[in-house]
């Protein structure tokens, strides 16, 4: 069993991801911190570095890797994962996909304190993060609700989107 999650950047898909994952006596793995370890450089340093294309194929490579191995795992990707190239096919036939669907301010209040560990948003204003936030969300959701389940997260603690993601 594959359980994949899927979200925005602060959607809370690592701090569901590894609850889960002990509920579920599976090995949880953030795409992202598999990444650095390969690469041996943060996502910062290799946006910085290498450009956004370089990491797209890095992390679709990755993503591919762990999808075609026999562990049963539960993995959580960065934001942008499902949307690129044919990464969202690759996770509808390799494993079961979770949309944690999670509104503009809540990302935005838990975004306001980390902008600096987070390349797409380092550079953008307190004032514009909600507007970039929306766009992004409104250009991703195609790809995000191909899920096989979506989670509403708002007001639900990570103990109740685990109670509600073994529920199925």
């Amino acid at each position: 069993m594959k359980l994949v999650l899927i979200g925005y950047m602060a959607s809370g898909k690592s701090a569901v991801g590894v609850e889960l994952a002990k509920e579920l006596s599976l090995n949880f793995i953030d795409l992202d911190n598999y990444i650095e370890q390969k690469e041996q450089k943060t996502i910062a340093e290799i946006f910085k570095d290498n450009g956004e294309i370089y990491f797209r194929k890095i992390e679709s490579d990755c993503l591919n890797e762990l999808l075609s191995e026999k562990n049963d795992i539960v993995l959580s990707l960065g934001g942008g994962t499902p949307c690129y190239g044919n990464n969202m096919d690759t996770i509808l036939k390799n494993s079961k996909s979770i949309y944690l669907r999670t509104g503009i301010a809540t990302i935005c209040s838990r975004l306001l304190n980390e902008t600096n560990k987070r390349p797409l948003v380092s550079e953008i204003s307190t004032e514009k993060l909600p507007e970039f936030i929306a766009k992004h969300l409104f250009e991703r959701r195609f790809f995000y609700e191909k899920s096989n389940h979506v989670i509403d997260t708002d007001q639900k603690s990570v103990e109740d989107l685990v109670k509600h993601i073994l529920e199925f």
